[in-house]
């Protein structure tokens, strides 16, 4: 049996130019015909023989004494991930604790990862005198198609307190997101029903059912078009309103790119339907050009914004809109300690925006579209457990109603 658990061990790792060990075991002589296998084995380190010295080639191997010598071969770099020992001797090698990345990525085809968020909100002014709090929890799977493409899906659950909903045991969970992703040749792809967001958020930010096709021009720029549907959005403030459905069908394409500090993109995107904001059903049709620049860890950016909207001409809104921001660093999740602050302003018309995801109290200001700011701050308390606070002053563009919100949330991701 020496003789076959020898030459299988040699021939399938192929080593070579190894130095001879002298004498390794005491039972093999060096006229043997087996010694210098064994002495490359032994000189290399994979092959120890007993504790007395010898070799014992008269007994049969056990799969787990094999196991053991594939594993000292791996970690030497005799053999890959990917040789046929591995993959014969793969349970052994689980149980000795030998991860094999090749092995793993076909393990760890389909990928489970979440994120909790537990908010509070405190809102103030013209319209409200309230508080409420939530509890969010998301799961995301994600599973590999091929080497390109990958399927990811996302199930939500809300749990309310300080509303009373939660008395009865009250809570949503909906299954929110299922979409493809990654390229097929040199177009990046995105189909399903996805989050996406147009403009920095500004224009809208939030479930689309649709497809979305993205191409680099050189180096630096890229050109991204998209066609669906506004899948949702919260609209009960809007008068008229019924469901939750924030526009009908749209076209998007955006050009942009990086050059040194600077960054940039135009917009352009032509909405159905449109139900925020007041619009009644009516369709949008908004453009907008924005820029940043960065230095270090200081960003300042600067957007302008242009709508057409016939309801929101018809009562005499706002159809243009400018936003500034300015934000020093930012909480890294895998950094605890890292921390960074922020304020933007907001001077948007009615006409400009479609579905915010600020936590701000736009929808309070239908039809004239609102200004006003926010400050705010975060920092990683521990590793994947970010803290942030918001403040939020808005008024409307027309009326000039205040409506003023505190937002504090904690963030976890596992």
């Amino acid at each position: 049996m020496m003789k076959k658990s020898v030459m299988m061990v040699a021939a399938f790792m192929g080593i070579s130019s190894i130095a001879f060990a002298a004498n390794p075991f005491s039972d093999v002589p060096q006229g043997h015909w087996a010694y210098a296998s064994l002495a490359k084995l032994s000189g290399s380190g994979i092959l120890e023989g007993y504790p007395d010295g010898t070799f014992k080639g008269e007994r049969t191997m056990t799969r787990y004494e094999m196991a053991q010598i594939v594993a000292k071969a791996l970690a030497k770099g005799a053999i890959g991930a990917d040789d046929r020992l591995v993959a014969e001797f793969a349970e052994e090698l689980d149980q000795l604790g030998v991860r094999v990345a090749a092995l793993e990525k076909q393990a760890d085809r389909v990928k489970i990862t979440g994120r909790i968020r537990l908010n509070y909100r405190e809102r103030s002014g013209k319209f409200h005198e309230d508080s409420d709090a939530k509890l969010r929890t998301r799961l995301f799977l994600t599973g590999e198609v091929n080497d390109t493409l990958q399927f990811v899906s996302m199930i939500q659950n809300q749990q309310y307190f300080l509303q009373g909903k939660n008395e009865s045991g009250d809570s949503d969970t909906v299954f929110q997101r299922a979409y493809l992703q990654g390229r097929i040749g040199t177009v990046k792809v995105t189909a399903g029903r996805y989050n996406d967001a147009f403009a920095e958020s500004n224009i809208y930010d939030n479930r689309v059912d649709g497809i979305q096709l993205g191409v680099n021009l050189g180096r630096a720029s890229y050109l991204v078009g998209a066609y669906g549907k506004m899948a949702s959005a919260d609209v009960s403030s809007a008068p008229g309103a019924t469901g939750t459905s924030a526009a009908g069908r749209y076209a998007r394409f955006a050009l942009g790119g990086e050059w040194g500090r600077f960054d940039g993109e135009f917009n352009y995107v032509k909405a159905k339907d449109v139900m925020n904001m007041g619009k009644q059903g009516s369709d949008d049709e908004i453009w907008s050009v924005g820029t940043n620049y960065k230095l270090g860890k200081l960003k300042v950016g600067a957007m302008y914004l242009q709508g057409d909207n016939d309801v929101v001409d018809a009562y005499g809104g706002s159809d243009w809109g400018t936003v500034y921001s300015l934000r020093y660093g930012g909480a890294d999740k895998k950094k605890a300690g890292s921390w960074g602050l922020f304020t933007q302003y907001f001077n948007q018309g009615a006409a400009t925006v479609i579905s915010h995801p600020m936590y701000g109290d736009t929808k309070s200001f239908p039809l004239e579209g609102y200004k006003g700011y926010v400050v705010g701050g975060n920092v990683t308390l521990a590793p994947n457990m970010v803290a942030d606070v918001e403040w939020y002053d808005l008024k409307g563009k027309k009326t000039g109603k205040h409506s003023r919100t505190l937002w504090s949330m904690l963030n976890i991701s596992f």
